[in-house]
């Protein structure tokens, strides 16, 4: 689940726009990939860190994608 982010932001970034993208839904993303993020550091669970920090990178592409090309 983690790499499902990177084709949306790969479409975004060579087509230039960013037609039907929910913001919102995103931060959520966003946020939820956070908390498990801090969760897997906090009890050495590295393998859920790592997992989540790549989701947390394909979010933040996307989004940065939404905001250049809205």
């Amino acid at each position: 689940m983690s790499l499902s982010y990177y084709p949306q932001a790969f479409k975004i970034f060579k087509r230039k726009r960013c037609k039907d993208i929910s913001p919102t839904t995103f931060f959520i993303l966003l946020f939820g990939g956070v908390i498990w993020l801090i969760y897997g550091i906090a009890n050495q669970l590295f393998v859920i860190a790592i997992s989540f920090s790549i989701g947390i990178i394909g979010v933040l592409l996307v989004l940065i994608g939404y905001f250049l090309y809205h």
